[in-house]
């Protein structure tokens, strides 16, 4: 009886675990290129001192990502992303309890247009592809002050975004 619990136990734990057998961890895609050229971002908005900080957390997300390499060239690379700031606001998203008048926290909004082409084929992959971030920003320290320290944050949270968008399969 005991030799026929194990063998059912046994018989079981395939069963259950047998959907297991074919997972794999990422996100499963493939992109059709290894590398890739981030041209400078171009700012079409008011925010100074945005491109460098956008072009940086981009080239940081796509070494994160591992899935291709970065190049220091359109000639050497297999594509080229191109990206523009084109949308930077903030919305009132909560106002002070003493004087409703005043914001106490904000939304930033920060949105770029996205192209990436295959320099292999000259085609377009993806034109204008628009990607949004958004962060919030309290303002106890100083409106000026609280979106100086959220930038950082918001540029790295677009970057990964748009790395998504050009390396994910959906």
């Amino acid at each position: 009886m005991s030799a026929a619990r194990i063998a059912l136990g046994l018989l079981s734990g395939l069963v259950c675990f047998s959907g297991c057998v074919h997972y794999q961890l990422g996100t499963g895609s493939r992109v059709t290129f290894r590398t890739v050229y981030v041209e400078p971002v171009v700012n079409k908005t008011l925010l100074p001192q945005s491109q460098p900080l956008l072009s940086t957390q981009l080239r940081k997300a796509f070494a994160r990502d591992g899935r291709i390499a970065l190049v220091n060239s359109r000639a050497a690379a297999d594509a080229t992303l191109t990206v523009m700031i084109t949308d930077y606001h903030r919305d009132v998203a909560a106002v002070r309890e003493g004087d409703t008048g005043l914001a106490r926290k904000f939304n930033l909004t920060l949105g770029v247009a996205c192209t990436l082409r295959d320099n292999r084929t000259g085609s377009v992959v993806f034109e204008n592809r628009n990607v949004s971030a958004v962060r919030e920003s309290f303002t106890d320290g100083g409106q000026l002050q609280s979106e100086y320290q959220t930038l950082p944050l918001l540029a790295e949270s677009l970057a990964t975004k748009v790395v998504h968008s050009a390396l994910d399969v959906w």
